[in-house]
């Protein structure tokens, strides 16, 4: 089994039935290159362009799809929380906890997800250095998380735009010994698209590539079988169809 950490899944969860279609092609990649790809998908996304987003189908109803595929399939799984009194529900169902990147500095969110004893897995805010995150690693570690990884997810300066410094990646290893790049979030045009957000997903390969030679150890990749189709970041999701020659390259 590769060693390199691969998280995988839709942005939001929209139905069962698109859980079920991805973890059904995220098993078959597993089998087939040898890898152990972490199921990934958000059952709230509270940090939406609109009030009129979609925002997922609620913690409750959420974790229990997600417990429900965890089960049928035996995939780890990773969902990002919001706020500190959901990060103990959420562990009696995931394998992962991760803090989204505009949320990494929120002191109690770190220490309640930390205090579940699951792996953590904090996205660098699009304000932060990578050297930054020395600070939200070491109140993770301080509050008792025993596996706690960083991801490099692009800055942003403004023009509904984002920018990857390549060379956080350097930087957060020596802070943290797991390092993943966002590859899908990482080409996002936030808050281009008329109270959605925009993406080019065509620089995905080529972000997760770039990342590879900077060291990183782990990546991430929101996938839809119809990205076009999809309720949430659609415009930088990958085709679920392109995922295993992506990361068959990466190995």
């Amino acid at each position: 089994m590769n060693n390199t950490k691969f998280i995988a899944g839709p942005c939001v969860i929209e139905s069962y039935e698109l859980l079920d279609e991805v973890a059904r092609e995220i098993v078959a990649i597993n089998r087939n290159l040898g890898v152990d790809i972490i199921f990934k998908a958000s059952f709230d996304k509270a940090n939406r362009t609109s009030l009129t987003s979609f925002r997922g189908v609620g913690m409750e109803r959420g974790l229990k799809m997600l417990s429900d595929i965890s089960s049928k399939y035996g995939l780890r799984i990773l969902t990002d929380i919001h706020e500190a009194w959901q990060a103990a529900p959420a562990a009696e169902v995931v394998d992962i906890l991760q803090i989204p990147a505009f949320l990494c500095r929120q002191t109690d969110l770190i220490v309640a997800a930390a205090r579940t004893g699951k792996s953590l897995n904090i996205k660098k805010a699009q304000f932060l250095s990578g050297q930054d995150m020395r600070y939200p690693y070491a109140k993770a570690i301080e509050s008792g998380a025993k596996d706690v990884w960083l991801t490099e997810r692009g800055n942003m300066y403004g023009y509904n735009n984002l920018v990857v410094d390549f060379r956080n990646i350097a930087e957060m290893l020596k802070i943290a010994p797991t390092v993943v790049m966002d590859c899908t979030h990482s080409v996002q045009r936030p808050g281009g698209g008329e109270g959605v957000t925009n993406g080019d997903r065509e620089y995905i390969p080529a972000m997760a590539l770039a990342a590879k030679a900077f060291g990183a150890n782990g990546y991430f990749f929101e996938v839809h079988p119809e990205p076009k189709r999809a309720l949430s970041d659609g415009s930088n999701m990958l085709p679920i169809a392109e995922l295993s020659t992506l990361i068959s390259r990466l190995l």
